[in-house]
């Protein structure tokens, strides 16, 4: 990860506060695509803009706001492949995001839960990510919510 960190800094520059590996393959023993889901904090919304050129003069498609919640997403074909999100400061989404990754990486038990639902997610929507990003709407949110709670 720490190779990862600088060409992110070197892409993006100074405007960069954060780079936080996400998803998946940020939890040790999770099953998970061959994807890459990095979070890239910026520190301030101006500067996403400049951020998204960069990223698609590297290659990246732009993927765009796509939840209207200031996160823009950029993705990269490879193996493995590679999502990076510009979030402003102080960002909901990003922020859920942490929790939910921390928690994962703190508790067997939800792992495995959450293994479990991705397994029969991956079944019914073979070829819907927006339908198997949604479906796992509710667990994360649990998860985040008991988080926030304890």
């Amino acid at each position: 990860m720490r190779r990862c960190r600088s060409i992110w800094r070197c892409l993006l520059g100074s405007a960069t506060i954060a780079i936080d590996h996400i998803g998946s393959t940020a939890v040790p023993g999770l099953i998970a695509k061959p994807i890459i889901d990095i979070d890239v904090t910026l520190c301030r919304p101006e500067a996403i803009a400049a951020g998204g050129a960069a990223l698609v003069a590297d290659g990246f498609m732009s993927r765009g706001n796509r939840y209207d919640d200031g996160v823009w997403a950029f993705a990269k074909q490879g193996s493995p492949g590679q999502r990076v999100y510009l979030c402003p400061p102080h960002n909901d989404t990003h922020r859920r995001r942490l929790i939910f990754r921390d928690q994962l990486r703190q508790s067997r038990e939800t792992v495995d839960a959450y293994a479990a639902l991705k397994r029969s997610l991956a079944a019914t929507f073979a070829f819907d990510g927006d339908g198997y990003t949604a479906a796992k709407t509710q667990f994360i949110e649990q998860v985040v919510e008991c988080a926030g709670r304890s």
